[in-house]
Order: structure tokens, then C-alpha cells, then sequence
């Protein structure tokens, strides 16, 4: 083999994958963060005045739906800091010993992430209070009868916790958040904006009506938006086209099953099923979820909250409902 036959060969050691896509997309700035103004204009002066303090910043209670920037706001509020970043979810803290490994190593003023925090268990949840207001861990030193109890001193910390399930959190470990961010679906206005600074980074043109129809199929999340950029980028890379046109994206969309609102195939079969199955509805949601092949942590937690906010489903008291704009979106009639 010669070296004109290397030429086409790719190294994998030089091979992307969308998380590392992912990661180069995330701004590090506040004001490279796009959208969420209310929120990040009062976020701004929680951080400039505990830098002209020279304290850690209080403790930040980030809610919201996946996908719309929770870790990454958290990675900013690191950066703008200027303070070291450590981050964990909480499945991965199984034992106390975990959370006090990791607090136990922070330097002053770090930022403390922890992804997932509904799902902290109470033993750990119980630790992390003292940690929270008085910067000291509690530890047992000792079993039985010689056991006792030792309170070590922690440098002081920011712990950001972020959920999708705030009515999952306890009271108490609320309590302890002195700043609470509440994360909305972006406007469409602010999801272009996204799409055209991710277009700039990747190196690729982006047209402005292809981002137009990109931003209507993003479901109002910046997650969704660049991952449907990355494969527009494939299908103009293919046809080799100079830059994504909305010629591409509507072929694109119609090949990833995608409609003019956002709704994936799996979407429009949820709706469908209580349409045709359940006349409408009210139906479960774990019969809802065993009926088109989900978990209800999925179901709630990825499907609903975009079908919710569309105006295509409501949540009753005795299950799940589409509405007369289900019927008209899907293009069937409703049951009498």
C-alpha cells in the first residue's frame, strides 16, 4: 500500500462524536448564552456581586424540562466565577462516602454540580444539608458502643442541583437553594440565533430560511436544534451542497419523520393511540406508556412536556387527553 492509498483512510483516535460536538457547541460566557433573558439577566447580579465580595455564590436550584441548558448554565456560572467545576449526578452517589470524597477534595468558591438531584438517596440528602449551610461534613468514626461522630470542615462551595422532577425534591433540600432558575422552551427567535452561532462554530452556512424551519422543528430546545443541525450538515455533505438550504432541510426532516412542528413519529403515535384506541381519552399514563412501548419516566419526562406546552395533550385528574388540536394536526375526526 502506497501513500496515495492512505489518504482516504480516517484514524479513529481523530474521529468526533456528538457528545464532544456537543460540548464544543456550549457556550462559556453568559452572554454567549442564548435566550432565557428574565433568568439570566438576575443571574448576572448574583454573580457580580458575590465576585465583588469574594464570597462563593449561593447555592443554584436549576428546574426544567432536558435539553435546554441546565448543565451548561452551570458550566458558565463556573467560567464567569472564574472558580473550579466539578460534576456528578445522583445515581452515581451510592454511599455517603461518594459525596464526602468529592467535597472533601473542592477548593473555595467551586462550583459543585449535580445533575439528576431528585433522585439523591435521604442518607446522602441528609449529609449534603450541614454541607450546604455550614460548610462541614458530619462523619462516624468508630462502631458500635466507641462510635462517635466528627464534623469536618469544608472549604466554602456552590452546589447547583438540577431537576426535571422539582415536585420530587424534598422541602428541606430546597430550603437550602438561596437561588432558584426556572428554565422555559425557548422562543423561536432565540433558537435561530442558537442554530446560526452552532452553524459559525462547525464551520458550515446555514441559510436563513432553512434556520427558520429548523427553529419551528427544534421543539423549542437547543439540544434538539443542534442535533438536527449535525444531520442537515450530513445530508448537504452528501449531496454536496455549499451550504444547508431549506430545500435540505425539508428533505431532511421528511426523512427523519419529522413534521413542521417538531413532532417525531413517536410523538404522533402517542396521540394517535388515545385518538383511536382510548376515543380521546382520559387514558393512564402507565397504560398510556405500556401501550406504545415506554417507560412512564419517559413518557413524562421526554414526550408530554412538548405535546403539553404544543396544546396538543392535557393532563386531567383521571389521565391523559388530546385536544380538538390533536385531531386537526393529525388530520383525523374526532369521535362522537
Amino acid at each position: 500500500m502506497d501513500g496515495t492509498e492512505l489518504k482516504g483512510i480516517v484514524h479513529a483516535e481523530t474521529v468526533c462524536t456528538d457528545d464532544e460536538h456537543d460540548m464544543s457547541l456550549r457556550p462559556q460566557r453568559l452572554s454567549e448564552f442564548l435566550g432565557q433573558a428574565s433568568l439570566k439577566k438576575n443571574l448576572s447580579v448574583f454573580i457580580e456581586a458575590a465576585k465583588a465580595r469574594h464570597e462563593a455564590l449561593d447555592h443554584l436550584f436549576l428546574i426544567g424540562p432536558p435539553g435546554l441548558g441546565k448543565t451548561t448554565l452551570a458550566q458558565v456560572v463556573a467560567h464567569e466565577l472564574g472558580t473550579d467545576f466539578k460534576v456528578t449526578s445522583a445515581p452515581a452517589l451510592e454511599k455517603p462516602k461518594d459525596l464526602a470524597g468529592i467535597l472533601t477534595t473542592v477548593s473555595e468558591k467551586t462550583v459543585f454540580f449535580i445533575d439528576e438531584i431528585h433522585r439523591l438517596k435521604p442518607v446522602i440528602e441528609e449529609m449534603l444539608y450541614i454541607a450546604m449551610e455550614d460548610y462541614e461534613l458530619d462523619w462516624i468514626i468508630g462502631q458500635g458502643p466507641s462510635a462517635r461522630t466528627i464534623r469536618i470542615p469544608i472549604p466554602p462551595f456552590t452546589l447547583v442541583g438540577a431537576t426535571t422532577k422539582a415536585g420530587n425534591v424534598s422541602s428541606p433540600l430546597i430550603g437550602r437553594f438561596g437561588i432558584t432558575c426556572r428554565f422555559s422552551f425557548y422562543e423561536r427567535s432565540d433558537i435561530e440565533a442558537i442554530l446560526h452561532r452552532s452553524a459559525r462554530i462547525l464551520g458550515i452556512s446555514l441559510d436563513e430560511d432553512a434556520a427558520q424551519l429548523l427553529a419551528c422543528a427544534a421543539r423549542g430546545t437547543p439540544r434538539v436544534a443542534n442535533r438536527l443541525l449535525r444531520r442537515m450538515r450530513d445530508f448537504a455533505q452528501v449531496t454536496q451542497a455549499h451550504s444547508i438550504t431549506k430545500d435540505i432541510v425539508s428533505n431532511g426532516l421528511a426523512r427523519l419523520e419529522i413534521d413542521n412542528v417538531g413532532l417525531e413519529k413517536h410523538d404522533r403515535d402517542i396521540l394517535a393511540m388515545i385518538i383511536e384506541r382510548y376515543h380521546g381519552g382520559p387514558v393512564g399514563a402507565e397504560t398510556l406508556a405500556i401501550s406504545v412501548g415506554e417507560t412512564v419516566d419517559t413518557l413524562e419526562d421526554y414526550y408530554e412536556p412538548f405535546l403539553i406546552q404544543s396544546g396538543l395533550l392535557q393532563r386531567t385528574p383521571r389521565g391523559r387527553s388530546v385536544t380538538a388540536l390533536s385531531y386537526k394536526h393529525l388530520g383525523l375526526k374526532k369521535y362522537s
